[in-house]
């Protein structure tokens, strides 16, 4: 049996649900209608399938369905003593939810893998990145997976901040296991790393993945 690819790279103690396409009859709850009143199909189509997941993954932390709202920064608002986090990109919706008594923080990004634009890799990243980056295994896009775990760290860095963390104030570096197409990554925090309460966010561990045509990311605090 194939384990799902959430769950490749993010602790036991959470639950994760995801889907490879929009399931017909999708509906956002009332509450979120008019967080997509004016979108597009796609992005509507984003939007209810990803919130989907997410209340199926509550469900199996025991939580009723409740609307998925945004903050003002566009993060995802969680019920009372839930964190979470949500990812969508073309062929993939997932979301991944813990209590916070046993989870700090989760980020996790998943992206199509392909070379980024041209330009991109330029603009996300250090140079001593670009250089790291260049003595990784051969065959797989390092710059879109360094993308996709710049946005894992954010996700993972704003909610127990509440401040910007822009591309150049992390620098990741990776490790590969044996398989060559997954491993772990480190994010070490180049900015004033204090968190509203608890420890400071001075360096997050992650874990990436390649397969099924995507990289994925993902932070587990």
């Amino acid at each position: 049996m194939t384990v799902s690819l959430l769950r490749t790279v993010v602790s036991e103690v959470v639950v994760t649900a995801e889907t490879y396409d929009d399931p017909p009859g999708l509906a956002p709850l009332p509450e979120e209608e008019p967080l997509v009143a004016r979108s597009v199909a796609k992005r509507r189509n984003e939007f209810v399938t990803v919130r989907h997941c997410a209340r199926q993954a509550l469900g199996e932390l025991g939580l009723a369905p409740v609307p998925i709202l945004k903050g003002d920064k566009g993060e995802p608002c969680w019920p009372d003593g839930v964190v979470g986090s949500l990812t969508h990109c073309d062929g993939f919706r997932g979301a991944v939810v813990g209590r916070s008594a046993e989870v700090r923080a989760l980020g996790i990004d998943a992206e199509p893998h392909d070379t980024l634009p041209k330009g991109v890799l330029d603009a996300i990243s250090l140079p001593v990145e670009r250089l790291e980056l260049g003595g990784l295994p051969g065959g797989l896009h390092w710059d879109r997976i360094l993308f996709c775990a710049k946005e894992a760290t954010y996700k993972a860095w704003f909610p127990l901040t509440h401040r910007w963390l822009g591309f150049e104030d992390a620098h990741i570096r990776f490790t590969t296991d044996s398989s060559g197409s997954a491993g772990t990554f480190e994010s070490r925090i180049l900015i004033d790393p204090a968190a509203e309460s608890g420890p400071p966010l001075k360096v997050l561990a992650g874990r990436w993945t390649v397969r099924d045509g995507l990289a994925l990311t993902a932070i587990t605090l």
